[in-house]
């Protein structure tokens, strides 16, 4: 006979019943704390097949070229890894988005890319303060980690003791400080005392101001003249008037290559040949290509390997890949296939299903490593990146030489 369960309300069910709803109940019970237990702990932007990567760089604008030819090089490494099997079988996904070196649109890409692309990580940002300084308000906070950007500010490396948002910003190229020391000194070296600088009036021109400032001081030397651009200009008559009054020896122009390809046809209509000299986000090919033949004994320094040599690995290795003519090989392609390369093997070394934090803790212990010729210095206290500075010069045919 079969038996029946009484409840309070008064519902009578055969006891059979009860065991098949409890069984029922508990299997949802099961399901839904292992579903749960996955949404906590599955990370955004890690698929089951992919992993997605978020980028804000201009491709418009003044400064568009800069961040199309590290588009461009991050989606070709991307899709060798991915032709290879990918990362513990996940393919690499870019999601770029334009911000045309505009603070407000960096910021709200930034915010759109981890919040609704729900990208895992960041990479190849443009600018320094206050581009990159007010997208670390955002990717900071939100635990989101970027691998390089396009500056040399020291308020991106810390210490992070100062400024625990700087955990999450990962750089891979020298400082502004190492890249204008290198230029003081060549021109000193050179017996030149009347310099003068031309900078843009932003994070990037007045932290690298600062810098030739420091360098100079160094040497006991001050500038003769100093001009500055406000930021996405190309107006530089005034700056022009005010720098050929005192007739330089030698000119460093902390600005981008569109103000400074304006800067080298003013002086020269002025009849004044100074020795013009810019630091590495100039842009060389960008610069030449503004130029052309204009561009003949400008100087410039670099953060990465020359692109067009053969003595580094990870030089041959970007020509390999890139495949293109020669010509096409440049200082910014090179450095965005050093982001892609270390961002790439740091997610490897976050395991099997990595989590940001797992992506910073493989990103911290790459001291002083070694990327196919390339040194990486990061640590837990300062996200440094690189200490490498050369100087090349623009020789005939638009020919960058070291």
């Amino acid at each position: 006979m079969t038996k029946l369960l009484n409840f309070k309300d008064g519902l009578s069910l055969p006891t059979h019943h009860v065991v098949n709803l409890l069984r029922k109940l508990c299997l949802s019970a099961v399901v839904f704390i292992f579903g749960t237990c996955g949404l906590v702990w599955a990370e955004d932007g890690v698929a089951p097949q992919s992993i997605r990567i978020g980028m804000t760089s201009p491709l418009t604008g003044p400064n568009g070229a800069y961040g199309i030819t590290m588009r461009d090089t991050i989606e070709v490494y991307f899709k060798k890894v991915n032709e290879s099997g990918g990362i513990n079988g996940r393919q690499l996904k870019l999601e770029c988005l334009d911000d045309g070196y505009e603070t407000d649109r960096a910021v709200a890409n930034t915010h759109a890319l981890i919040h609704d692309k729900k990208v895992f990580a960041l990479i190849a940002s443009y600018g320094s303060s206050p581009t990159t300084e007010a997208m670390n308000k955002e990717f900071g906070p939100a635990k989101v980690p970027l691998v390089g950007t396009i500056s040399g500010a020291d308020s991106l490396r810390g210490p992070i003791s100062k400024n625990p948002n700087l955990r999450y910003m990962f750089n891979v190229r020298a400082s502004y400080k190492a890249e204008t020391q290198a230029i003081v000194t060549q021109l000193a070296s050179l017996g030149l005392s009347n310099i003068a600088i031309v900078y843009q009036d932003d994070g990037f021109g007045l932290s690298g101001f600062d810098g030739v400032k420091a360098a100079m001081a160094k040497v006991n030397l001050q500038p003769s003249a100093v001009a500055s651009v406000p930021r996405n200009s190309v107006d530089l008559r005034a700056a022009v008037e005010t720098i050929s009054k005192v007739h330089p020896q030698a000119v460093i122009l902390v600005t981008l290559f569109k103000p400074t390809a304006e800067f080298v046809r003013g002086i020269k209509k002025e009849g004044q040949h100074p020795q013009l000299i810019a630091l590495s986000p100039v842009g060389a090919d960008q610069l030449m290509s503004e130029l052309g033949e204009g561009a003949r004994g400008i100087g410039i320094s670099q953060v990465m390997p020359y692109p067009w040599g053969a003595r580094l690995k990870i030089i041959r290795d970007y020509q390999q890949m890139m495949n293109k003519k020669e010509s096409d090989f440049s200082y910014y392609g090179v450095e965005a296939f050093v982001m892609a390369k270390l961002m790439s093997e740091a997610i490897r070394q976050a395991g099997k299903n990595p989590t940001r934090e797992e992506l910073v803790s493989a990103l911290e212990n790459m001291s002083n490593l070694d990327i196919d010729g390339f040194s990486i210095n990061l640590n837990p206290r300062e996200h440094t990146g690189s200490s490498f500075v050369e100087i090349s010069v623009i020789g005939d045919g638009g020919r960058v030489l070291r």
